[in-house]
């Protein structure tokens, strides 16, 4: 049953090519789920959705851009559906902490006859190195909405190690893993911390909710800034402003710090205009 592979939906994404790295590292089989993958997955294409998932024994699930899209959770129900007709035994969801949809999504799975594991993050710290906000933080200024709200953000590092522990474990099937970084800070601080791992000022420009929505615009079209703004709208009140111990749960070792994340992604040149 081990040699059945297992699918990694949005296998080119942030979480889901380091989630599909490590269980190679393993020696596990792994099947690429993408639009130009050998076994190709488009979640617009539901013809695509039986042949990736037909042989998989576990999956690792993601939907891009975010389940708060509209028509995403019902597009999970049929994956779901068609998930449980090939006989995959196990999904791995990620899920959006503090969000509507997200919860919704979360049911479905959970309400799906297959096993599960739901892992429901934070905000992540790669997008100030790998995401629309990369940009800013090059030039100096990370504009965020929300005020002086703070977020316990995540490690994108620590999310895939969760992941990979549920997909190989079955000690994990069932658990829901609430996934935080160690401490809640602000933008301000988040900006701070920036200015001292890359050595040059990041100021904090605190923008209401629709010049974020412009910026990511224009950095990401359209599409992609219409679900991000709806979820800053809706979890940059206060709801998240506390951490969890799903990392510790899931691992038995706490998450890692932003200031960490910061450090080590200067070194990598991710800040610099070559990067």
């Amino acid at each position: 049953m081990q040699d059945r592979p297992i699918l990694v939906i949005g296998a080119t994404g942030k979480t889901g090519r380091r989630v599909a790295s490590r269980l190679e590292a393993r020696g596990i089989s792994v099947r690429h789920g993408s639009r130009s993958s050998a076994t190709p997955f488009d979640w617009e294409a539901p013809e695509t959705w039986a042949p990736a998932l037909r042989g998989a024994r576990a999956a690792y699930v993601t939907y891009f851009p975010d389940l708060a899209f509209p028509g995403a959770v019902e597009k999970l129900e049929s994956l779901c559906e068609t998930a449980r007709d090939v006989d995959v035994e196990h999904i791995v969801l990620l899920s959006g902490r503090g969000e509507r949809h997200a919860r919704m999504g979360e049911d479905v799975v959970r309400h799906a006859g297959i096993d599960f594991t739901i892992v429901r993050a934070a905000w992540f710290a790669q997008n100030f190195s790998e995401g629309y906000l990369r940009d800013p933080i090059l030039a100096g200024v990370l504009p965020m909405p929300g005020g002086d709200v703070a977020e316990p953000i995540i490690d994108i590092d620590d999310i895939a190690d969760v992941v990979v522990a549920a997909l190989t474990d079955e000690k994990h099937k069932g658990e829901l893993y609430e996934v935080t970084g160690p401490r809640v800070m602000t933008f301000a601080e988040m900006a701070a911390e920036l200015s001292q791992a890359t050595g040059r000022e990041v100021r904090h420009i605190p923008i209401s909710f629709d010049a974020f929505h412009a910026n990511i615009a224009q950095a990401a079209g359209p599409y992609v800034a219409d679900v991000f703004t709806a979820i800053a709208r809706e979890t940059l009140d206060g709801r998240n402003a506390h951490v969890t111990d799903g990392v510790m749960r899931a691992l038995g070792r706490g998450p890692r710090d932003f200031a960490d994340f910061a450090r080590d992604a200067a070194r990598t040149g991710t800040w610099t205009s070559a990067a």
